[in-house]
C-alpha cells in the first residue's frame, strides 16, 4: 500500500556544510536556524469595556546566533575561521567593517546529495570559538564550537 501521506524525501539531518566567500567548511552540527520575526502585542478595551489582546506581527527580523561545531583543526593558524576571529579579535569591527563581517550560507543536501535547502546568513562574524575538554580517558576526536553572530537569516531553497 503506498504512503499517501508522503511524497518526497524528507532531508536527512546529516548532510550539510557551510559555506563562507566561496569556501566550503566541514561541520559536524549547527543550531541556531531560526527565521523569526518580532511579535507586537496590543491590549486596548472593546466596545464593552473588557480588555482585549491583539498579536500581530512586527516588521523587524530577528537574527539569530548561528552556533557551529566541527573537529579542531590540527592547525588553528592556517584555518579559515581562525585567522577570521583572530583578525577581528586584533583589528576589532569598527575598522575594516566590510571585511571584517560576512555573508554565507549553510547548505542542506538529501541522501542522493542534491541541494534542496539553504539557509543564507549577512554580515556574519565569530564571537566565540569554544574547544573541547581534554582528557587523558577520552579517545573522541576534539570539537570545536563556534558562535557565528549574524545581522539576518534567510531560508532561500
Amino acid at each position: 500500500m503506498p504512503n499517501d501521506l508522503i511524497s518526497t524525501d524528507p532531508i536527512v539531518a546529516q548532510n550539510f556544510y557551510l559555506e563562507i566567500d566561496g569556501e566550503n567548511i566541514i561541520l559536524s552540527g549547527v543550531s541556531g536556524l531560526d527565521v523569526e520575526h518580532d511579535v507586537v502585542t496590543i491590549q486596548q478595551n472593546g466596545p464593552t469595556g473588557r480588555m482585549q489582546v491583539v498579536k500581530t506581527r512586527g516588521n523587524t527580523q530577528k537574527a539569530p546566533d548561528l552556533t557551529i561545531t566541527r573537529m579542531a583543526p590540527s592547525d588553528a593558524m592556517a584555518d579559515p575561521i581562525w585567522k577570521w576571529f583572530i583578525a577581528i579579535r586584533d583589528k576589532g569591527l569598527t575598522m575594516d567593517r566590510a571585511s571584517a563581517r560576512k555573508n554565507g550560507s549553510i547548505v542542506l543536501y538529501d541522501t542522493s546529495f542534491v541541494e534542496i535547502g539553504r539557509f543564507n546568513f549577512i554580515k556574519g562574524w565569530p564571537s566565540k570559538i569554544a574547544t573541547d575538554a581534554v582528557s587523558t580517558e577520552s579517545s573522541e576526536a576534539v570539537k570545536e564550537t563556534i558562535t557565528l553572530v549574524i545581522e539576518r537569516l534567510d531560508r532561500v531553497k
